[in-house]
């Protein structure tokens, strides 16, 4: 080998990555495992969230997150009341909700 073989042009490769590397699959800024979600084609409009209950939730304690109005949780109850029920104040954990945008 020569002193300059440095300098030769070679065939030149993409970067590997390294072995045994997980590639995320999580989008910058996306925040893992979270409960509200918007799920959608970038650049379109969606008119609705969804949010997965957690124990000790209320409707209202929801409406409150969302919206800043506690006495907004009908809008939720109306959005939901196929899952959950004839009865809003028994909500259980792991439900998802259509949360609706205002």
């Amino acid at each position: 080998m020569g002193l300059f073989d440095f300098l030769k042009k070679g065939k030149e490769e993409p970067a590997k990555q390294p072995t045994g590397t997980p590639r995320s699959t999580q989008m910058p800024g996306q925040q893992p495992n979270a409960t509200t979600s918007n799920q959608q084609m970038p650049g379109a409009t969606s008119t609705q969230d969804t949010y997965t209950v957690k124990s000790g939730d209320s409707l209202s304690k929801i409406a409150k997150a969302h919206y800043g109005n506690a006495n907004a949780w009908t809008k939720i109850y109306n959005a939901n009341k196929t899952t959950i029920g004839d009865n809003p104040d028994l909500i259980k954990p792991g439900q998802r909700l259509t949360i609706p945008k205002e």
